[in-house]
């Protein structure tokens, strides 16, 4: 059918031309007139261009095996769950080396963020460079618009400088094939976004269309950076301001409320919650909206929830255990656990740090966050077995807790045996059979994590009561005992993270960008008996495939082979074995970009192969440009 109806549409409109009595049809027509000389002539033009950054943002934790995943996993509260081929990132030694394949389903998405990431830099230079060849309507509207583009190339160095340390620094719009970059240092590059961030905390508007960028996103992304700079008194002063305009939600408020086995934490984290106007307490968010053409599933579940639907999964008579459809005369609806928790396959495997340690008895027994929560977390045995063959046969275990098969092998434990927060990974999925996470807003900071944010400053400030009353503030809304100065440590502040921020913070970066912190300051560690850490040998000794796994050398080595009880630990299944080593606090630069890069040298990090042939890595000057007329 479209065969014939191309003929019969075009075959006329040719006979048309050839039978007119004019040549003008030959004169060329451009298809478009949307060219960067005609389109960035306004506000309008540029928000276009901004609006592809924000957009970019959102395939870091939407879509199966989400590069937000990559971020988990290399730290403290995650590992790799898929056990069911070679690949993935486990032995990471063998795994995450410069020129394998980076960005990847099946094994890593580091290199998903040296890509996005100089993408992200690419469209908010060309708004950068070319602000003063527009026309605005007044002078806060110009800044508004510089101030956006300002937090976006932030947003992606801010990354690119916690994930790959120095890195190439490009600050102004290219216009031709360009193979001489450079590698430049971090902490310049960093220094040289404080002043633009701050531009973009006084102009940016408070008051935005859900899903761009605000002037509590600028803030919180200030703090960040000047946390990472050492300007702690500064993040103060901008966390203060955003905790005051922004409280967070201590009532109920979402349709959630009227729902069995459901909590002020179900409603913070349901897709109502991210589309309630009311909700004071998010920042900035993703947006992908529930039946609306184009929108993004999240596929949180499919990447966070156990692989409860595996054929391993028997009963102890060694029947087949679960199903994803129940039976039709099924009237109890957890009983369908596909739609009740989602059809998981684990990519992202919880560790016990996450799933147990971090929630005491004596102080969280009451946190609605928390494992002692059922109504919050689950796990598999909570789950019931579900098979209508089990049903129909009267089965006697049929609706009863699922026991783990004694016979199930390591690998099929690791992934189909743990517990999840069921309240922030249950995204209903209804236009799909098997229900993965369907669409949602997501938020990219909240106000919670500023308190967090907070507290860390006042630990760096040696003022533990104040760090003890920023994290109460969290604490209390989540109904957890309240800490004392006394109970303050490095530790105690990571914990409360992972309580709260769960596929929200990146893990990874976090903890490097605190190793760092400990690193520059020579703070002494407690949590690890007064350690102190230094700068210049931060990722190890060096030395390609040395693979070190001695302590010391680094805090964000350290603290997840302490936490992880994956990591160097000798777990291994008939694939590969978890390692990792000290030097893996930064990722490799991708070999590719390295290579092409043939008039100039962008370093390898070191503990990878290549870093060898590094230079000393240049110094962003504070004043002017490095690629622009200044």
């Amino acid at each position: 059918m479209k065969r014939i109806h191309i003929k019969h549409s075009i075959l006329p409109a040719i006979a048309i031309l050839l039978c007119s009595c004019s040549d003008s049809w030959l004169k060329p027509e451009p298809l478009s007139f949307y060219t960067p000389e005609n389109s960035y002539v306004d506000a309008a033009g540029f928000y276009s261009a901004l609006t592809t950054c924000e957009r970019n943002m959102m395939d870091e934790f939407f879509w199966e095996a989400s590069p937000q995943l990559t971020e988990m996993i290399l730290s403290d509260i995650c590992v790799e769950g898929t056990t069911d081929k070679a690949g993935p990132q486990m032995d990471i030694d063998n795994t995450l080396l410069p020129d394998l394949d980076l960005n990847n389903n099946e094994r890593t998405k580091t290199g998903w963020y040296w890509n996005e990431g100089y993408k992200g830099v690419k469209y908010a230079n060309v708004v950068i460079a070319r602000i003063d060849n527009a026309t605005f309507a007044s002078e806060a509207e110009r800044n508004a618009v510089l101030g956006v583009a300002y937090f976006q190339k932030a947003y992606r160095y801010f990354k690119l400088t916690h994930q790959y340390g120095d890195v190439p620094y490009l600050d102004w719009e290219i216009n031709e094939p360009k193979y001489d970059f450079y590698t430049y240092d971090r902490w310049s590059i960093l220094e040289k976004l404080v002043p633009e961030l701050e531009f973009a905390w006084q102009w940016v508007p408070e008051t935005v269309d859900r899903g761009r960028t605000s002037k509590a996103a600028c803030g919180v992304l200030l703090m960040k950076v000047c946390m990472a700079v050492g300007k702690f008194d500064r993040a103060i002063e901008v966390g203060k301001e955003i905790t005051a305009r922004y409280p967070l939600m201590t009532e109920r408020f979402t349709p959630n409320r009227t729902k069995p086995r459901t909590n002020l934490m179900h409603d913070l984290h349901s897709v109502e919650a991210k589309l309630d106007m009311g909700n004071t307490e998010g920042l900035m968010y993703l947006v992908s909206y529930p039946g609306i053409d184009g929108s993004t599933r999240i596929q949180l579940m499919r990447n966070c929830v156990p692989f409860w639907s595996s054929g391993n999964m028997r009963t102890p008579d060694g029947q087949p255990g679960t199903s994803i459809s129940p039976d039709p005369s099924e009237t109890d609806p957890e009983m369908d656990l596909n739609k009740s928790y989602g059809r998981g396959i684990a990519r992202a495997r919880n560790t016990n740090y996450f799933q147990y340690d971090i929630w005491r008895p004596d102080k969280e027994a009451n946190d609605l966050r928390g494992v002692y929560n059922r109504d919050s977390w689950r796990a598999v045995s909570d789950l019931r077995y579900n098979n209508p063959a089990l049903k129909s046969s009267g089965n006697e275990w049929y609706g009863k807790n699922i026991i783990i098969p004694a016979s199930m092998s390591v690998e099929d434990t690791i992934r189909c045996w743990f517990q999840w927060p069921h309240y922030k990974t249950f995204v209903p999925d209804p236009l799909q059979s098997q229900w993965m996470g369907g669409e949602t807003p997501w938020y990219v900071y909240r106000s919670a994590e500023v308190w967090l944010m907070l507290a860390e400053c006042y630990y760096w400030k040696d003022q533990p009561q104040q760090a003890a009353e920023a994290l109460n503030t969290v604490r209390r809304r989540a109904g957890a005992e309240p800490l004392t100065a006394s109970d303050i440590t490095i530790g105690e502040i990571l914990d409360e993270r992972a309580r709260e921020l769960y596929y929200e913070e990146n893990r990874h970066i976090e903890l490097v960008r605190i190793s760092y912190t400990f690193a520059r300051t020579g703070k002494a560690c407690e949590v690890f008996g007064g350690r102190v850490y230094r700068l210049d040998n931060f990722s190890g000794p060096g030395g390609t495939g040395s693979n070190v796994k001695q302590e010391g050398f680094n805090f964000w080595y350290d603290w997840v082979v302490a936490k992880n009880n994956f990591y160097n630990k000798g777990v291994k299944h008939r694939w590969a074995e978890y390692k990792i080593s000290v030097h893996h606090v930064l990722w490799p630069v991708p070999a590719s970009a390295i290579n092409t890069n043939m008039k100039g040298v962008i370093n390898q990090n070191i503990g990878y192969p290549g870093a060898e042939n590094n230079l000393p890595a240049l110094i962003v000057p504070t004043e002017g440009t490095v690629l622009g007329p200044n």
